[in-house]
C-alpha cells in the first residue's frame, strides 16, 4: 500500500508539473487527475485515473483494481455534487452520474477496448463495478447559444462601427 501511495503522489506531481505531458498517457491509456473532497476528513484528495472520452463525457471506472471494495474516491464522489478534473493542462469542475444500467454493456465495450485490464476486473469482482460519467460544468453564458439573428446583428453592428472608425480616421489624417 505504501508503494502505491508513493506512486500515486509522484504521478500526480509529475502530471501537474508537466501539464499532463508526462503521466497523461500511460502505455497508451489516457489518464486524468480526479480531485474529490474527503467525506470524513474534508481534505482534497487527488489521484490519477484511466479514462475514455465519449460524447462529451469522460468515462471512469470505480474498479479499485478489481477489488471487492469500492475505491475511496468513489465513496467521496458519491457524497459530492461536483469534483475537479485535470486533463492535460486544463483543470475544470465536473458533475458526475453513474452510467444507466441499460447502457453499461456499451460503455464496457469502449472501456475494455481502450483499457485491457478492465476485461479482468469486470469478472474478478463480485460487486457491480460503477461506471462513472463526468461532464464539464459550464458557465451559464457558455451553455446558451446565441440565436442566429442575434449573432448576425452583432456582426453587422461591429462592421458598421469599423466603417465609421475608419472614416473618422481618414478625415483626421487629411
Amino acid at each position: 500500500m505504501a508503494n502505491w501511495l508513493a506512486f500515486t503522489r509522484a504521478h500526480c506531481a509529475i502530471y501537474r508539473g508537466t501539464r499532463g505531458l508526462i503521466g497523461g498517457n500511460l502505455l497508451g491509456i489516457q489518464m486524468l487527475l480526479l480531485s474529490t473532497r474527503g467525506r470524513k476528513s474534508g481534505l482534497q484528495r487527488t489521484l490519477p485515473l484511466a479514462y475514455v472520452e465519449n460524447k462529451g463525457d469522460l468515462i471512469i471506472v470505480a474498479s479499485n483494481g478489481g477489488s471487492a471494495k469500492d475505491p475511496a474516491w468513489w465513496l467521496n464522489l458519491r457524497e459530492a455534487e461536483t469534483a475537479e478534473v485535470q486533463v492535460g493542462g486544463e483543470t475544470f469542475a465536473v458533475r458526475w452520474r453513474e452510467a444507466p444500467h441499460k447502457e453499461r454493456t456499451e460503455y464496457w465495450r469502449k472501456l475494455q477496448s481502450a483499457i485491457p485490464a478492465y476485461r479482468m476486473y469486470r469478472f474478478q469482482s463480485e460487486r457491480e463495478i460503477p461506471i462513472v460519467l463526468l461532464r464539464r460544468v459550464t458557465a451559464a453564458w457558455e451553455s446558451v447559444p446565441l440565436k442566429q439573428s442575434e449573432t448576425e446583428a452583432s456582426f453587422d453592428t461591429t462592421s458598421e462601427r469599423s466603417s465609421e472608425t475608419a472614416s473618422a480616421a481618414a478625415q483626421t489624417n487629411r
